[in-house]
């Protein structure tokens, strides 16, 4: 309720009493489709016309029709959005709605990084910055990134950023001896071991599903392992009771509506937390994207060089990923 002054406060205006209405006849007058991230609240993730995770996201951008989209996400998504829309407005509720693994990898350390082998290529997972895309020879996301190593040649010599953990997984998956740039999520790195492991114990019936960006300790414990929609459906063809949980919870949302009957348990940081929420995913509200489609700002703008240098690796990726 106090965000949701505030934020009536900073636009000068009273919030609507009906919200979701207000949205919804605002984006029918500018032909506008919401696109949301798992990681949202669970009342943005069910206005949206497209939930998804990183990598539809990117293909429902590359495929949509309207004249304005309204990503509820983080920055990174909407310029991935913007890259591959030049025509369109782009929106995003909140320009502080960042990304710590984006924010891990600074373009100007990351390109002497890249000249110091310039024998790799340069495989960038889509969480980082336009300038991040713009030196990387194609973009994975955790659900194709696999695929897309497997894609180069035994004998390419391949830099992998932002995510080291990422990283590491595709690298025992693939066998590849991949350069790992020193990135982490803010997320997913301070999953406590030792409360998983005390979970487990609680509920010996459920299977734990987690997310390759944590860390190797974590994932050891874990009895699948997989992106964000691959956690989803997992829970949905499993016969396992119940799922203890190791990404962003905001994804249960979606688990709970695909397996009504199922007990999903967050598993918890290494810290006071009883969950591990995303601090930046968090930012947007219902109230924030309202105001950003009546007053059609904040948009995402981006220099024209610098986009068509990040679309080159994107497309790539939507080549190899047409399947997925």
């Amino acid at each position: 309720m106090f965000a949701a002054l505030r934020d009536a406060t900073a636009r000068g205006s009273k919030v609507p009493t009906d919200l979701v209405a207000a949205i919804n006849d605002r984006k029918r007058e500018l032909n506008a489709v919401i696109l949301a991230h798992y990681y949202q609240n669970s009342d943005l993730q069910d206005i949206a016309d497209y939930i998804g995770d990183s990598l539809g996201l990117a293909q429902a951008a590359a495929q949509t029709t309207a004249d304005v989209i309204v990503f509820v996400g983080v920055h990174f998504m909407a310029e991935t959005a913007k890259i591959l829309n030049p025509t369109k407005q782009v929106l995003l509720p909140d320009l502080n709605a960042g990304c710590s693994l984006a924010d891990s990898c600074p373009p100007e350390e990351f390109l002497k990084f890249k000249q110091a082998h310039p024998d790799h290529k340069v495989v960038s997972y889509i969480n980082c910055s336009a300038a991040i895309k713009a030196m990387s020879d194609v973009i994975c996301t955790s659900a194709n990134a696999v695929k897309i190593v497997n894609s180069f040649p035994p004998d390419q010599p391949l830099i992998f950023a932002p995510d080291r953990n990422l990283g590491r997984y595709v690298a025992q998956q693939t066998g590849r001896d991949l350069l790992l740039w020193q990135g982490t999520c803010i997320v997913h790195e301070i999953f406590s071991e030792q409360k998983l492991v005390e979970l487990r114990v609680k509920y010996p019936q459920a299977a734990v599903i987690a997310h390759p960006e944590c860390e190797p300790t974590v994932l050891r414990h874990a009895d699948f392992i997989g992106s964000t929609t691959a956690l989803i459906k997992y829970v949905a063809r499993s016969d396992a009771p119940a799922f203890i949980v190791v990404t962003e919870p905001g994804v249960i949302h979606q688990m709970q509506k695909i397996a009504p009957g199922k007990t999903f348990i967050p598993a918890p940081p290494n810290n006071n937390c009883a969950c591990n929420e995303c601090p930046y995913m968090r930012l947007n509200t219902l109230e924030k994207l309202y105001y950003t489609m009546r007053d059609r700002s904040p948009e995402i703008t981006l220099d024209e060089s610098l986009r068509l240098a990040a679309l080159k690796p994107i497309q790539r990726m939507l080549e190899l990923s047409a399947n997925s």
